[in-house]
Parts: structure tokens; C-alpha cells; sequence
């Protein structure tokens, strides 16, 4: 394996993203999630991706709010949309990730999107890690993650 503290975006991140036209309602978007077992969407305009919606904006933003399923998905879509590189480290996506408080990040090169990295992903790569580049990960990337979400803090 690879030095861990090296691989890139493109080594881990799922190549194949569910992307919807941003004039799309949220039920037929749910529809296209669930048919596609996928927990986010690349929300898209003009052939231009905007937003994206994960399976905790319909929990959150559609059922707490009891938003209408004929609601256009663009007005429940996270906005704006942060992305990265396919060529950048995971460490690099670890820390966007943290910093913004986000676990799924797309992967935009030369403005079409290319993939999506989650912090399951990022998670996955310990299972495969040698004991150093684990503990590392770990501390540097998978702890800042989930520091937030911990019950504990």
C-alpha cells in the first residue's frame, strides 16, 4: 500500500454521483436517492454544480420544517457548495471537511464533478492502513471529523 499520508482524493473517492437539475421537487429527488442507494445529490444548474442535498437535509430541513414534496430540491440544497480536487491528499479533505462541519465533499476537476469522498471513506482507508499511517489518520484526520459530532463534547 501507499504511504497513507499521501494518497490522494482519486484513490478512495466513489467515482459514480447521483446529479439532479436543481428544478427538481425533493419527493422526486428522494425517489432518485433511494432507487440509487446514494445519501447525497449534486444539485445542478446550467450543467453547473450548485448545492448538494445528503439524506440528513431531508431529515432535517424537509421533516422539521414540514416542507411540501412538491418543494423545489434547490430550496433545501446546501449552498454553496464546497468541493476539492481529485488530487489533493485526504488529509487536505479531511481538514475542509472538518473545517466546514461537512462528511461528504464533492470532487469537482475542470468544473464537472467526478466523484464524492465522505468521512466513511475516509474511515474505510484505516481498515486497510499499516499500524503507523493508522494511528495517524486517525489523529490528524478521522478524530477532527467526528470531534464535532461526539456526545461527549
Amino acid at each position: 500500500m501507499t504511504d497513507a499520508k499521501m494518497m490522494t482524493i482519486g484513490d478512495i473517492m466513489t467515482k459514480s454521483v447521483i446529479s439532479v437539475d436543481a428544478t427538481l421537487t425533493v419527493n422526486e429527488t428522494a425517489k432518485m436517492m433511494e432507487d440509487a442507494k446514494v445519501g447525497a445529490v449534486i444539485i445542478m444548474e446550467d450543467n453547473t454544480p450548485v448545492g448538494i442535498v445528503t439524506d440528513r437535509d431531508f431529515a432535517i430541513k424537509i421533516a422539521a420544517h414540514a416542507c411540501q414534496i412538491t418543494t423545489p430540491i434547490k430550496q433545501i440544497m446546501s449552498s454553496p457548495l464546497f468541493s476539492i480536487n481529485s488530487d489533493e491528499t485526504v488529509r487536505i479533505a479531511a481538514d475542509l471537511m472538518h473545517d466546514r462541519g461537512i462528511r461528504k465533499l464533492p470532487v469537482i476537476d475542470d468544473g464537472k464533478v467526478v466523484g464524492i469522498i465522505t468521512s466513511t471513506d475516509i474511515v474505510n482507508l484505516l481498515a486497510v492502513c499499516v499500524e503507523e499511517d493508522m494511528r495517524d489518520m486517525y489523529f490528524h484526520s478521522v478524530a477532527k471529523i467526528y470531534a464535532n459530532y461526539s456526545p461527549y463534547n
